[in-house]
């Protein structure tokens, strides 16, 4: 299956993104709202690092960072202000949260490529690379501010443009302390499904199992191919996926009424603003694994199962305009259950396609 980064407004391929920086360090792909611009308060990366490379000490101005390793094993440094140092592992299956304004840095200390997505709080993200900084001041500040002459510093290289990639000279050096648990860190794979049925499953990187978080978070989200996320929507947050695996369908309706309905595949993003209604379905052969980021610490949402228990059977003839002996005979259904099982067989082609 394939899918064309221009046929919904509301989907893109974030591996075939235009916005790419590349070399035999590795590569940065990004979308944000230059290239993708439904985004409002989100947006994404992925990040490739070769054995050896990093990506170098940097701060965001303006959106805090919440990342999830996909491959690899990877040192990651976090300097907050007052002074408060951290350097910790990651490796497949966990994340890390960068505030706002805090210098950090990932680098890849083994022996295979490391991949990892990135979720920014900011349509469009704001960058410093640590590096090019030096190049806003003069060698006499820098020399006073290290309590240093001025001829010391005139031979560190000195530009405005970030090196956002480079190569480590000699083995990495890991402190001890790198293999400690860490407030910057959460192992969401390690974490028991929060909900688990027969047809898929879901972990929580969500304020109440992780406090850092302030304004973003994350759904770990499998569903088998007899599975489907049930029709929703979220009151207070938007939702920016990602497919890390797997074939699907989504369709959203719009507050016009109009419906759009398109495919995703593996490396796929896709953005639904605040309180759309939308739905996701399995289409392929396997399970589906898609990372879901929110524009809230603690999300919330509202389903269909549990929206249509809530009212009368006279109140739902009067909001479908039909007789109340043509409904049909609805569960009763107190909780939304996130995923249900699949009785029909998948449609040919969506409502909006």
């Amino acid at each position: 299956m394939t899918t064309a980064p221009t046929r919904s407004p509301h989907a893109i391929s974030l591996l075939h993104s235009d916005d790419v920086e590349q070399s035999d360090l590795g590569s940065i792909h990004r979308v944000t709202a230059d290239n993708f611009p439904i985004l409002r308060g989100l947006s994404m990366k992925r990040l490739v690092l070769n054995p050896g490379a990093m990506r170098t000490p940097h701060w965001h101005a303006n959106a805090s960072e919440l990342t999830y390793c996909v491959s690899g094993t990877a040192l990651v440094s976090i300097l907050d202000d007052r002074s408060t140092f951290s350097s910790f592992i990651i490796t497949a299956g966990q994340m890390f949260h960068a505030n706002s304004g805090s210098l950090h840095h990932i680098e890849n200390v083994g022996e295979d490529v490391a991949e990892f997505i990135v979720a920014f709080r900011s349509e469009r993200p704001e960058d410093f690379g640590f590096g090019a900084t030096l190049g806003a001041f003069s060698d006499a500040v820098l020399g006073n501010t290290y309590d240093l002459p001025a001829a010391d510093l005139a031979k560190i290289r000195r530009s405005t443009v970030d090196r956002r990639l480079a190569a480590r000279t000699g083995a990495a050096e890991i402190p001890a302390r790198a293999y400690f648990g860490d407030p910057h860190k959460f192992d969401v794979e390690a974490q028991q499904p929060g909900l688990n049925y027969v047809s898929g499953n879901a972990r929580f990187a969500r304020a109440q199992f992780w406090p850092i978080l302030k304004d973003i978070s994350m759904y770990s989200l499998r569903v088998n191919d007899n599975g489907m996320r049930e029709p929703h929507w979220h009151p207070s947050t938007a939702e920016m996926g990602y497919v890390a695996h797997g074939d699907a369908r989504m369709t959203i309706m719009n507050p016009d009424g109009t419906l759009d309905t398109w495919n995703l595949t593996t490396g796929d993003m896709y953005f639904i603003p605040r309180a759309y209604p939308h739905h996701i379905e399995n289409t392929g052969v396997d399970q589906w694994h898609f990372l879901i980021f929110f524009d809230q610490p603690t999300p919330a949402d509202i389903g269909y199962r549990a929206s249509m228990s809530a009212y009368t059977r006279e109140v739902l003839a009067a909001a479908f305009g039909t007789h109340i002996e043509d409904l049909p005979d609805f569960p009763f259904t107190p909780a939304d259950p996130l995923i249900v099982s699949r009785c029909n067989p998948v449609d040919p082609a969506g409502v909006g396609q």
